[in-house]
């Protein structure tokens, strides 16, 4: 598991932020604008998001296999023998399956004051994650960009989205273009 997620750093140094992640840094310029996101790289930071929040965890960090509290920005190879100031053998900050997701009710609560909701990039089928979009006010603008993002919003049954059925990378910036009208 550690080699993994060593790999997976290594990676995220050869990764950059694509066009999709630079407007919405850019829109944070118009609006306050937090980013709540399943994705554990750094490139919305990167990107020059300030509000992020990482539902699943974050791949430059580390945490205490004890104390979850106890964090550390890590960069390099984690292994064996890396202990936390509490003794205890350091693991990925990565929320694993079957393991509670400790941002959801910070989550929950930014889509409950959300005036608009800006959905990219997902099937709409990863809980609790997915059931986000039922924490915004009925009075919120909803934008939902993914190439399949009407046939995958109608498995959900839900709520009234304006589709961008188009990659990320078009999407975000036709979503906030209709936004702003």
């Amino acid at each position: 598991v550690l080699d993994f997620y060593n790999e997976r750093r290594r990676q995220l140094q050869n990764a950059s932020p694509n066009r999709a992640h630079l407007d919405l840094a850019e829109f944070e310029k118009l609006w306050d604008v937090h980013i709540i996101t399943q994705n554990v790289d750094d490139l919305h930071e990167r990107a020059g998001s300030k509000k992020v929040l990482h539902l699943h965890g974050e791949l430059l960090s580390v945490r205490s296999s004890l104390d979850e509290e106890l964090r550390y920005h890590w960069t390099r190879d984690l292994k064996i023998g890396d202990l936390a100031e509490d003794g205890s053998q350091l693991r990925p900050d990565i929320v694993w399956f079957g393991e509670a997701v400790p941002n959801l009710i910070l989550a929950e609560e930014l889509c409950r004051q959300a005036d608009a909701m800006l959905v990219v990039g997902t099937s709409l089928q990863v809980y609790p994650a997915a059931g986000l979009i039922f924490s915004a006010p009925k009075e919120s603008i909803m934008l939902y960009v993914d190439p399949h993002a009407e046939q995958n919003m109608l498995k959900m049954n839900s709520r009234e989205f304006q589709f961008f059925n188009v990659p990320a990378t078009e999407g975000v910036k036709q979503a906030l273009e209709y936004l702003l009208k």
